[in-house]
């Protein structure tokens, strides 16, 4: 019989092999830096039930292989007469080696933050970088990479991309110190940045028009497995080798991946006098600068500074300059901007970027705070806090295609708010959770914020294309997986600013965790709040616009 209670005291068995004890809680430094919180207490204290480890890895493979059997048959009976044939098939899978990447890279290293703030002797507003740096340079990599594939060829960016991915990994593998392991994580996530939206052009153009709706939902069935793998995979690396394998893995994977791909993908198609597009150069120069300064503005306030600090006050009357700057030239620019402005005068646009937005905030303060959680508060392993993790990407992973088909029935409208109603449900058993609260209730809540993000993802995607007109829908999709990215960086900055804050004022572990996780909570009010300004049933909705242009990027976390 599964046992789903955290076990405090003594050794669990572990028939599996995968862990038997826990390191002994570390002790807070008083070494004048600034503030770390601390694990809790000393003592071997157990993984809590290595059933429950069990358990959410036989979760994670039976999901898998339900979703997997369910949509291959779809996609594979349809249409007998076009089959995927085994050059697409053999280019599929190359892509996704290398794509997949990319997607690990964006969850692995959260259930690391701990083991990085220890190993570095730094704060968690600083190790919180490591993530954000990543992230804000995919946000700057997607514009740019659909320029550059219409400029340079998808197969070429595709190397490029590939190269500088693995170039980063290499040097965040090596880095001497914390301010190089940013750096180098910056190029690592501008390569990785650009394998995304090349990989779906890639596989559009191969498909072709009458393949490529079975191409594309076999790609919504694997791009979800990195919220899923990712901090697994990160929980046994710095369970089993170093933390540096965790950026030192993708050189095999990556070196196979460029390998394969010389010699699988295919050549671009002739330009046939076509113009390149143009990159809005100075929107780019604008609007990545200033939230990059901005996020960094809350970095330097959770310091011991705070945001009465000269520093900060500089810092954001910076980023907030660059920001308006923007906002002044996208309204006056003649041609596509960046982000076009003028499309949020469409009211379902409008709530569609907001609810994206405010997701990114949500699953990435998630994927940040809950392995640390179960690090200090817990005092679970590095591998432990990976696997309690998992139920969020196990759960958005089963939600994603029932709500992707509600959608298309009852509308947006019906489905955003219930997303939104069980996220915040979920998210409240951690807002009051304590030592005596179980694990079961802890893994369940993972499990049902994870269900609600998939109910608010996918409808919301789906409600962009339905309200904007066919020449306008290219844009949004940019603008809207840009502000989804900005948004994941902008969360992992506040919930590492409230962390360190409350540590500064002396909270206790389990204590300073409550108000970074009604971060979260109010997020989903937010959502809660603009879903109702989505489309309603299709039945209502105006005719439908064309399909996205598949060269710009889709939501994928």
């Amino acid at each position: 019989m599964l046992r789903l209670e955290a076990v405090r005291t003594g050794f669990v068995p572990a028939p599996v092999g995968v862990v038997q004890r826990v390191e002994q809680g570390a002790q807070a430094g008083g070494d004048g830096r600034a503030p770390v919180i601390a694990r809790g207490g000393g003592g071997q204290v157990p993984v809590g039930s290595l059933t429950v480890e069990a358990l959410f890895v036989c979760t994670v493979i039976c999901t898998v292989q339900y979703i997997f059997r369910y949509e291959i048959e779809v996609l594979m009976v349809q249409e007998q007469g076009d089959r995927l044939d085994s050059a697409l098939l053999r280019l599929i899978g190359v892509l996704l080696l290398g794509g997949l990447m990319g997607l690990l890279d964006g969850t692995i290293v959260n259930v690391g933050v701990d083991t990085l703030g220890r190993h570095f002797d730094t704060s968690l507003s600083t190790v919180g970088w490591v993530a954000t740096g990543y992230l804000l340079a995919v946000t700057v990599a997607i514009p740019l990479s659909a320029w550059a594939t219409d400029r340079f060829g998808s197969r070429r960016m595709w190397l490029a991309g590939l190269s500088v991915f693995l170039v980063g990994s290499l040097a965040s593998g090596l880095a001497p110190s914390i301010e190089t392991l940013i750096i180098f994580r910056v190029i690592q996530g501008f390569g990785g940045g650009m394998l995304d939206p090349i990989m779906l052009t890639l596989l559009a153009r191969t498909a072709g028009p009458s393949r490529v709706g079975r191409v594309m939902g076999l790609m919504g069935v694997v791009i979800p497995l990195g919220p899923v793998l990712g901090p697994i995979v990160g929980g046994v690396i710095i369970q089993s080798l170093d933390w540096r394998w965790m950026f030192l893995v993708n050189l095999p994977i990556g070196l196979v991946a460029l390998v394969l791909s010389l010699r699988v993908v295919p050549a671009d198609p002739p330009r046939a006098g076509r113009a390149a597009s143009r990159l809005d150069v100075v929107g780019v120069a604008l609007l990545c600068p200033a939230f990059a300064i901005l996020v960094y503005a809350l970095s330097q306030a959770g310091e011991d500074a705070g945001f009465g600090a000269t520093r900060v006050l500089v810092t954001l009357a910076i980023g907030g300059g660059l920001l308006v700057g923007y906002v002044v030239y996208a309204l006056r620019v003649r041609g596509a901007a960046l982000i076009d402005l003028r499309l949020f005068t469409n009211r379902g646009f409008s709530a569609s970027v907001t609810v994206m937005a405010v997701t990114g905030v949500m699953l990435f303060s998630m994927l940040f705070l809950v392995p640390l959680y179960y690090q200090q508060v817990r005092d679970h392993g590095v591998l432990a806090a990976g696997l309690l993790l998992s139920p969020l990407g196990v759960g958005s992973f089963i939600a994603m295609p029932i709500a992707g088909r509600l959608s298309d029935r009852v509308g947006t409208r019906a489905l955003v708010p219930a997303g939104a109603f069980a996220i915040a449900l979920s998210v409240l058993v951690f807002t009051q959770a304590g030592l005596h609260t179980s694990e079961a209730g802890l893994a369940v809540s993972v499990f049902g914020t994870g269900l609600g993000l998939g109910f608010v993802g996918a409808p919301t995607m789906g409600a962009l294309y339905r309200t904007l007109p066919a020449e306008s829908v290219a844009q949004g999709t940019s603008a809207l997986y840009v502000l989804n990215q900005l948004g994941a960086s902008l969360g992992i900055a506040v919930v590492a600013l409230i962390l360190q804050s409350r540590a500064a004022d002396g909270a206790s572990v389990e204590t300073a965790f409550h108000p970074a996780f009604w971060w979260v909570f109010a997020g989903s009010l937010a959502v809660l709040a603009a879903g109702w300004f989505l489309p309603g049933r299709p039945a209502r909705l105006p005719a439908a616009v064309v399909e996205p242009n598949i060269s710009q990027p889709v939501q994928t976390s």
